[in-house]
């Protein structure tokens, strides 16, 4: 089992006068419309869950829904009214101003929608600026800050200012500046959404090499359901601060345990989300034809090769072991029965 780098248990964020008091007073029984009727606003209703190290968990929601609010609660650039929050173990709210500073510099990366970047340094000065600011030497920062210029894909570009770079190039710059301090834990506020459509997708490919050579722990907030399924490891989906379900994209979109869950994923194609293994049934030796796919495979990449079979299809692992089987009318039920009846 991973261990765990974040782990958040009853947390509560509310805004207004008497917020602490109203939330003692309510025993964490927190109603958010009781509470707006006495002027406080519900930003995080008992969040608890926990994030493992090298896991990405993406935050979504609608406008409104919390999930800003409860990122800057786990990074404490908004302090919780309730519950507690541990990075690694250590209490974030028992930190002093000092801890917390260091905490931030040696652990954490952040990444925002607005890039934040400073227009008179170049794109290796923006960069290796978090790193001056450690007290790092310059020469030693101006050498990480080029790394990172090569691991975004920006060679050539370093000494272009910000306002010669387009939306999706001053994104990569945001990213690599977070990185060059070399964050264990990676917080990212919709880090996309200011893109056009074609730089989104290209900016969530790299960020998914980037994740898959660096196996950072991370939070990733989005508003687009998409781009979760695309990103995730789980995917928590909240909704007037209660985090409605934490699951995996697959259990999402199989088994949406919420009415406002259900709506969310009910548009979704799921042949582009589920693998073989999420549906297939036990092995059965009998009745199986030639064919076999892999039990990773996307659903949508060999939905058509299965539908032509009319023996049961075998379902086999990395190491062609027979680990179960598939029929062609699961494939159909798979895609179409899921958003006809709404199941």
């Amino acid at each position: 089992m991973s261990e765990t780098v974040i782990k958040c248990e009853s947390v509560y964020k509310i805004f207004g006068e008497n917020a602490k008091k109203m939330l003692e007073e309510s025993n964490g029984n927190v109603d958010a419309k009781t509470f707006q009727e006495k002027g406080c606003i519900v930003g995080v209703n008992n969040a608890s869950f926990e994030v493992a190290k090298g896991e990405m968990l993406v935050v979504m929601g609608l406008s409104g829904s919390g999930k800003s609010t409860l990122l800057r609660c786990i990074s404490r650039l908004t302090d919780a009214t309730g519950g507690k929050i541990f990075i690694e173990g250590q209490d974030l709210l028992e930190l002093n101003n000092k801890e917390l500073i260091e905490l931030r510099r040696s652990k954490m990366g952040m990444v925002f929608q607005s890039f934040a970047l400073l227009p008179h340094k170049t794109v290796v000065e923006n960069i290796a600026f978090p790193l001056q600011i450690k007290g790092t030497k310059t020469e030693e920062s101006i050498n990480r800050a080029m790394e990172m210029v090569k691991l975004v894909g920006l060679d050539g570009r370093e000494n272009y200012f910000p306002r010669e770079l387009s939306g999706g190039q001053q994104q990569r710059v945001g990213i690599a500046r977070s990185l060059a301090v070399e964050p264990d834990i990676w917080f990212l506020d919709e880090p996309f959404s200011a893109l056009d459509p074609l730089i989104r997708k290209e900016m969530q490919d790299e960020f998914l090499r980037l994740q898959e050579k660096l196996q950072k722990t991370i939070m990733f907030i989005t508003h687009d359901f998409d781009e979760a399924l695309k990103l995730a490891d789980r995917i928590a989906i909240m909704k007037d601060g209660i985090i409605e379900q934490l699951d995996t994209p697959a259990n999402i979109v199989l088994n949406p345990a919420t009415e406002y869950v259900r709506k969310f994923t009910e548009e979704v194609p799921r042949e582009k989300v589920l693998i073989i293994e999420d549906v297939m049934d036990a092995s059965s030796k009998d009745n199986l034809g030639d064919l076999k796919v892999s039990k990773d495979e996307i659903i949508e990449n060999v939905a058509e090769k299965i539908l032509t079979q009319e023996k049961i299809v075998a379902v086999v692992d990395s190491e062609n072991n027979i680990v179960g089987s598939i029929k062609p009318s699961k494939i159909i039920d798979t895609v179409f029965g899921g958003r006809k009846n709404g199941s």
